[in-house]
């Protein structure tokens, strides 16, 4: 059964990125509708940051330490504020260098932890916390099927989350100011959330 290491962690981010990147343009359209437009932009900045940190770690709790550093030194706003909140917090949640499923949700739920830290934004908000949120209850629901059914489970959950927003009011962002306009967009940070974890998913399905 494979396993969660230093590996496992850049092949993730590197998947990310890729699928971030493709994606980008549809990203920032999204965020075009209730907020600045430059979601894509954002996004792949602080995953080209993550991906790069990532790919010269070598022990799996400094790298993820490293890695929510590497984002939160870009300047995209919230975006990059948030994911590197996000990576960071990680860090806080590994105890060794090979993670089981187990091990592997708890280390994305110290994740969620820190993330909650820096915003109070919550399920039903319309942000990425509709996304994240589920994903991460996913997880802690399938460890016993082994990371790579768990990681299939949460970008499901995390896929809803993201389309669940189209019938939401936004309470934060610029969003918030448009009141019951922005119902039937998508949330942009949502759908890049959902993106990045079919492709953490993606990247164990070889595995």
């Amino acid at each position: 059964m494979s396993s969660m290491n230093c590996k496992q962690l850049a092949k993730m981010t590197s998947t990310a990125l890729a699928a971030v990147k493709e994606r980008a343009d549809e990203f920032s359209a999204l965020d075009a509708a209730t907020g600045d437009g430059d979601h894509g932009t954002a996004i792949v900045s602080a995953l080209t940051a993550i991906n790069r940190t990532a790919q010269e770690g070598k022990e799996l709790k400094q790298s993820l330490n490293d890695v929510g550093f590497a984002a939160m030194c870009e300047s995209c706003g919230s975006t990059s504020t948030l994911i590197g909140a996000f990576f960071m917090g990680m860090a806080d949640g590994v105890d060794g260098e090979e993670l089981d499923a187990g091990g592997t949700a708890k280390m994305f739920a110290a994740g969620l932890e820190n993330v909650q830290k820096q915003t109070k934004a919550a399920v039903g908000d319309k942000t990425m916390m509709d996304a994240l949120v589920p994903a991460l209850e996913a997880m802690q629901a399938n460890t016993g099927d082994g990371i790579s059914a768990m990681l299939k489970a949460a970008a499901e959950a995390a896929a809803a989350g993201a389309e669940s927003t189209k019938d939401l009011v936004a309470k934060f962002g610029r969003a918030r100011n448009l009141g019951d306009r922005v119902i039937g967009h998508l949330d942009a940070g949502a759908v890049s959330t959902a993106c990045m974890f079919a492709a953490f998913s993606q990247a164990f399905e070889d595995e």
